[in-house]
C-alpha cells in the first residue's frame, strides 16, 4: 500500500515530467527519471532506451508537432504505477516520417502507464490509436508502413 506522501510525491514527478514535455524543458523532463529513461509506444512496438534515443524521440516528435500537448487529463494510482488518460493533441507542422507537413491537427485519447521505483519513473508505456492520428493530420498512406 502507498503512502500518501509517495502518492503525492508520484503525482507531481507525473505533472512535471508532463508540463516539461510541453514545454520542451526536455532535461527537465529526462530528470523524472530514475537515471535511465525507457518509452515503450504500444501502437508502434517502437522502444526507447536511454538519454540519447528518448532526447531522439523527443526531438523528432516535436520537430513534426511543436504544439503537442494534454487535455483532459486523469489520473489513476496503483501501487507500482501512475496510469494517465488524457488527449494528445497537435497539428502537423514539421516533417513526420520523412513527409512534409500536412497542417492538420490531431487530437487522439491516450493511456500512458508509468512505472515507478520510489518516486522516479522507470518506464513511461503509452498506448494509442496511431491510425487515427496518421487519418486526422492527412497521411493515410502511412497505415500499414513503418511505426508512426
Amino acid at each position: 500500500m502507498l503512502s500518501n506522501d509517495l502518492r503525492r510525491r508520484r503525482l507531481e514527478v507525473i505533472r512535471e515530467h508532463l508540463d516539461t514535455e510541453v514545454t520542451q524543458d526536455f532535461d527537465r523532463t529526462l530528470a523524472t527519471f530514475n537515471g535511465h529513461p525507457h518509452y515503450e509506444i504500444m501502437a508502434t512496438g517502437q522502444v526507447f532506451d536511454g538519454d540519447d534515443e528518448v532526447m531522439g524521440y523527443y526531438r523528432t516528435t516535436r520537430a513534426a508537432f511543436p504544439d503537442q500537448r494534454h487535455d483532459n487529463v486523469r489520473y489513476h494510482i496503483a501501487d507500482d504505477a501512475v496510469i494517465v488518460e488524457f488527449d494528445l493533441l497537435g497539428t502537423n507542422l514539421g516533417e513526420f516520417y520523412g513527409l512534409p507537413p500536412t497542417g492538420k491537427a490531431f487530437r487522439v485519447p491516450v493511456v500512458a502507464v508509468f512505472f515507478f521505483d520510489a518516486d522516479r519513473i522507470v518506464n513511461e508505456r503509452i498506448y494509442f490509436d496511431s491510425a487515427s492520428l496518421v487519418t486526422q493530420i492527412g497521411r493515410a498512406e502511412l497505415l500499414g508502413q513503418a511505426p508512426v
